[in-house]
Formats: C-alpha cells, sequence, structure tokens
C-alpha cells in the first residue's frame, strides 16, 4: 500500500503545483538588436490549466503600442519547465516598419523568497511570414491586478454557438455578492424543491458557459480560475418556466473551505445574477 501511496501523492502536488500558474505574470521582454524595441513590457494571462497543458493570452507593449496573441503551453512540474506557443495575433497597434512576432518562450518556474517567478527565452517569426524576429528574454513575476481585461475560459464549441446566439434583454436580479479567498471555485447548480424540466442558459462575465441545460438532482457543475482583483458576475438565464414558474435553482459554490447555498429564481423578465470576487491577502516577507 505505501508503494501505491507514493506516486497518488505526488500526483496530487503535481496537480497543485500546476495549478499555481494560472492567473497574471508580468515583467519585461527584451529583444536582441535590430527588433522593433529592445524592451517591451508583457503581461501574460494563463486562464485555463488541465493535465499540466494550459491556454491563455499575452499581451505585450510599449506606451499605445501593443499586441494580444493567444496562446497553448505545457508544464513539466518534474523539471518545472514550460513551453509557450503563441498562435494567433488577436489585435495589434504597432508602428508601419513593425510586424507582430509569433513566439514561443521556453520559461523555468521558481520562487524569489515569496515572489512566484517564471524566466526564460523566447523566439519567433513574423505574423505573415517565416522571417525570423530577433530572439530576446523574457522575466515574468505574478501580479495581482492586470491592466488588461481579463477573458474566461470559453471552449471552441460554445464560442461558435455564442456567436450567433441571440436571446431577448431581461433585467438583472442580484442575488449576492461573495467576497472569497481561493482562485479555484466549484459552481454546482441544482434543480430547486421538485424536479420540473427547468433548462437554463448560465454566462460568466457575458461568456457563454451552459446552453439550455436541464436542471435536475445531479449538479450541472462548471470548475472557474478567478483571477485576483477582477470583478465575476454569474447569470442564470431562464430557456423555460418549467412545470412550475418561475425557474427556481440551487446553486453551490465551493471556494476553498467555504461552501454557500443560493436559492435563485428567473423569469421572463429577470435573470437571477451572483457576483464574486478575488482578492487575495497581501504577501509580506
Amino acid at each position: 500500500m505505501r508503494f501505491l501511496l507514493l506516486p497518488v501523492l505526488l500526483g496530487f502536488t503535481f496537480i497543485a503545483h500546476a495549478q499555481l500558474l494560472t492567473g497574471i505574470w508580468g515583467g519585461i521582454r527584451t529583444q536582441h538588436a535590430g527588433g522593433c524595441f529592445p524592451e517591451y513590457t508583457t503581461e501574460l494571462h494563463i486562464i485555463y490549466m488541465q493535465n499540466n497543458s494550459f491556454l491563455g493570452n499575452v499581451y505585450s507593449y510599449d506606451n499605445d503600442r501593443y499586441t494580444k496573441i493567444n496562446f497553448t503551453g505545457k508544464y513539466n512540474p518534474l523539471t518545472k519547465r514550460m513551453v509557450i506557443i503563441e498562435n494567433a495575433v488577436l489585435q495589434y497597434n504597432v508602428p508601419d516598419s513593425c510586424v507582430p512576432c509569433i513566439k514561443t518562450y521556453e520559461l523555468t518556474f521558481s520562487k524569489n523568497g515569496q515572489a512566484d517567478m517564471l524566466q526564460g527565452e523566447w523566439r519567433g517569426h513574423e505574423m505573415g511570414n517565416n522571417h525570423d524576429c530577433q530572439p530576446g528574454r523574457i522575466s515574468l513575476s505574478r501580479l495581482t491586478k492586470s491592466i488588461f481585461p481579463v477573458d474566461v475560459y470559453q471552449n471552441d464549441t460554445l464560442a461558435k454557438l455564442q456567436k450567433d446566439l441571440k436571446l431577448e434583454r431581461r433585467e438583472k436580479d442580484l442575488v449576492k455578492t461573495i467576497a472569497i479567498d481561493t482562485s479555484f471555485i466549484k459552481i454546482e447548480l441544482y434543480d430547486n424543491a421538485e424536479i420540473d424540466d427547468d433548462t437554463v442558459t448560465v454566462f460568466l462575465n457575458n461568456t457563454l458557459l451552459l446552453y439550455k441545460k436541464r436542471l435536475t438532482g445531479k449538479p450541472l457543475v462548471l470548475d472557474v480560475n478567478i483571477f485576483p482583483n477582477t470583478d465575476y458576475e454569474v447569470m442564470m438565464y431562464a430557456d423555460n418556466l418549467g412545470r412550475i414558474p418561475p425557474n427556481t435553482s440551487l446553486m453551490v459554490i465551493t471556494a476553498g473551505r467555504k461552501r454557500y447555498q443560493l436559492h435563485l429564481s428567473s423569469s421572463e423578465q429577470k435573470s437571477a445574477v451572483v457576483k464574486f470576487r478575488y482578492e487575495p491577502p497581501d504577501k509580506k516577507p
């Protein structure tokens, strides 16, 4: 039994370590001579992570010049090394003489005192061609606040569905605002009382996460990565009122060691809303 226990404990350690990478990282990215700028301020958002694979967005900027590029990556908890591969330029504003660079980063996770660090090198090619960019180095530390909007992870199917989704406008009914002390929460939705074929569509910060799902005694589950000092809003939109109006549900939120049970009611006029915000405690040396 003890020989089986060690791999299990190691597995939990790796999962916990990988989850710690989710969030906001900021610092400086340098570029060798010949690049557009010798130095860029960079902000990295790792918005979703599972099985040591992750995705997110990276912002590089210098005053009003910037690029926003999405990426995928892989983390090795044994070596504490990660590879980030940028995929597509989403937005940019650069001088006419410059071309956004699609980059690959090779980084190592470390701690400097209580500070989490990601450091390493990058290389890449120009957007739209195979011309190499001048490479450079990058050094990032964890941030408690982003200067850019924080995206919510959404899979490709839901993103495509939301693009053509048209819902009638309804008033928002705020049920509760919750201050949480962890960056990972679980949201469970059950039918409240009698199961009567209520179906709901759920948004997080206007991002579609559940579409026309039936509420039952078995929960609809959302595992959400929360960025610090960012406001979040869960909205439950009633697709129907079931056999017994209005559309009612029990929402259970698990945030670390705390658990919240909320009774929500949505109608053809109002959508139930729950707000929450994660404010991490200040780390003092």
